[in-house]
């Protein structure tokens, strides 16, 4: 079930260490729900017919510049309008100065106002990425996340298959552990990142051990905070009635995480197999196939080049 992430203006205030002009301590527990912001610069001049409710917004050089310009009745109609129930808090960049009727009608409504000293663009992207991150679409996978290579290797299967065991293989041959067990998920744009559970992280389960502490172990470079989930690896037990692919020309396999596509290899898991130089093997591969190189692919070449040499 995918998992509802959320933000306050408290989180944002001591992230960006922002400076707080108006409100008490309760104004900063209003939500924020959309990972984008307002420059209200068609507001400013009282159009409001396609205001996008509950964005952050954004005052800075050209917006107090044209505040300057106007009266204190159009001043009022308007900031009285920009600091509604729906708007989460207003940023001023640049340290500048709250204009005197803002900061009256804030005050009286308990509004936040925060100042940042940053310019007005990186206060715009800074902002953006926080909550994208921050609000991003989260759900949480029963698995084990490696780094492989510098690729991010999900491998999931029922309990039982070994993928904690496979793990332990992985790392001591110098691969990186970022979660086992429970990989918290996240769609940040277009990617999926997984990390540990703060409760799990640096923990790996090996049955018949126990729990065992990878870092003091290994050493700390053995542990990944995050990583990109670049392409899963199903484990599954050998079923000798069921067909496996053996030269790999079929169409790739996906899975659906988040709503993102992400290429899936299915492992049939048999007494004999290496499944940790098989897992190397297959992230060799991938990486191979993005630089366009298929083997596979190749090989039927090869194939098909040879018979028709042979019909000649």
């Amino acid at each position: 079930m995918e998992l509802e992430n959320k933000a306050t203006i408290r989180d944002l205030k001591a992230y960006f260490d922002f400076v707080q002009i108006t409100g008490n301590d309760d104004s900063l527990n209003r939500w924020v729900v959309v990972p984008d912001i307002n420059r209200p610069g068609l507001e400013l001049t009282g159009f409001y017919k396609h205001t996008e409710p509950k964005r952050i917004v954004i005052l800075g050089n050209k917006e107090m510049s044209y505040i300057r310009t106007q009266d204190d009745e159009t001043l009022r109609e308007r900031f009285d309008h920009m600091t509604d129930e729906w708007t989460p808090a207003i940023v001023i960049s640049k340290d500048q100065e709250v204009p005197p009727i803002l900061k009256e009608i804030a005050d009286y409504k308990n509004f936040p106002i925060l100042i940042s000293p940053n310019p007005t663009y990186r206060l715009m992207v800074d902002i953006i990425s926080y909550l994208d991150e921050q609000l991003a679409p989260a759900d949480n996978i029963h698995g084990v996340l490696m780094s492989v290579y510098g690729k991010g290797v999900l491998i999931t299967g029922h309990s039982g298959m070994g993928k904690s065991e496979i793990s332990l293989e992985l790392i001591r041959k110098g691969h990186i552990l970022v979660a086992d067990d429970r990989v918290d998920v996240v769609r940040i744009h277009n990617t999926i990142f997984g990390k540990a559970p703060e409760l799990l992280k640096g923990m790996l389960e090996i049955r018949g051990i126990g729990i065992i502490d990878v870092s003091k172990m290994f050493g700390a470079s053995a542990l990944l905070d995050r990583s990109q989930v670049d392409f899963v690896v199903e484990l599954e037990k050998w079923d000798d009635s069921k067909e496996y692919s053996r030269l790999g020309i079929e169409d790739e396999v996906y899975t659906t995480i988040l709503d993102i596509q992400v290429p899936k290899l299915l492992f049939p898991v048999k007494e004999g197999r290496n499944m940790a130089v098989l897992i190397e093997s297959a992230v060799t591969d991938f990486t191979l196939k993005k630089m366009g190189i298929n083997s596979a692919k190749e090989f039927e070449q090869k194939v098909y080049d040879f018979i028709q040499k042979q019909n000649q």
